[in-house]
């Protein structure tokens, strides 16, 4: 897909355009159906450190909140005098869960629901070829909206991966979703390769194994790494995960060094080492 942006700095460097618009329907129905079958005592099971399942979902309702613009119970966040993106996220993302301490697990389902209609109507009618947030652990601010769009579905998809691993389910592996996700996370490497030397033209790839997976390349330019040149030859340095080591190690489920540890590698061993420092998620 070729795609003009309108008002955002060149975006080239992150690669080809992905539309994650299609699957935000299916994303809802699939969190929906998940916290319907929820028992009771699967809300109080610890979903990721200081988190039960029930704050993981309060979460997740002040992600869709969020991108409605909040509008409810007067929750306004703004930013402390000095405060930088990562502890303002994190302190937001904590209020919210506060204050939804008190509220039922079917409060919070029929909330999920209601914005998560709203949420997936917006989508399905965004430009992907317009401005949108700036996504931190991409080094795009602003981001084009195809970026954005993405990087939310991928958000929406781990905190339910999160809630089915903590109640006994193990990773949903829809090939479509998966491989979008996967897709997204992978626009990281540009910006995670950003203080790694190397000479111009210079290329390292990613690859992901399976049905879900596929291959990434990120290419020396002048001023910068990027994804838009075309393979050419044999990488200075290439990484092989499965999907279930990429998506924990994109989401800071396992350490670089686990990740490495399990892969296999071709190549400049300072390199593939860089390449396994990718993240993305804000953290």
């Amino acid at each position: 897909m070729s795609l003009q942006t309108d008002g955002v700095p060149d975006a080239s460097w992150l690669g080809s355009p992905i539309d994650a618009r299609p699957l935000f329907q299916r994303e809802l129905a699939s969190l929906l159906e998940l916290l319907r079958a929820l028992r009771p005592a699967d809300w109080n099971a610890p979903a990721v450190p200081g988190w039960r399942v029930k704050d993981m979902v309060a979460h997740l309702l002040g992600d869709y909140r969020g991108r409605l613009g909040w509008n409810t119970d007067g929750f306004r966040p703004a930013r402390l005098p000095g405060e930088t993106l990562e502890p303002f996220i994190h302190r937001v993302n904590q209020e919210w869960v506060d204050l939804w301490t008190g509220h039922r697990s079917a409060d919070l389902i029929e909330g999920i629901e209601t914005a998560g209609v709203q949420v997936v109507r917006r989508f399905s009618a965004a430009d992907l070829g317009g401005v949108g947030l700036g996504v931190s652990w991409a080094g795009a601010n602003p981001a084009p909206a195809w970026l954005d769009i993405a990087r939310e579905l991928t958000e929406y998809w781990t905190h339910r991966q999160q809630i089915r691993h903590a109640t006994g389910h193990g990773t949903d592996r829809e090939p479509r979703a998966l491989a979008t996700v996967l897709d997204t996370f992978m626009r990281a490497l540009p910006h995670t390769m950003r203080d790694t030397s190397a000479a111009t033209g210079t290329q390292v790839r990613m690859a992901v194994a399976g049905l879900a997976g596929g291959t990434w390349t990120a290419t020396v330019l002048e001023d910068r790494w990027s994804l838009e040149a075309p393979p050419t030859g044999r990488p200075a340095a290439s990484v092989t995960l499965d999907t279930e080591t990429a998506r924990r190690l994109c989401t800071r489920g396992i350490e670089p060094t686990t990740a490495l540890s399990r892969a296999r590698i071709e190549g400049r061993c300072v390199l593939a080492e860089a390449i396994c420092h990718i993240v993305s998620v804000v953290h």
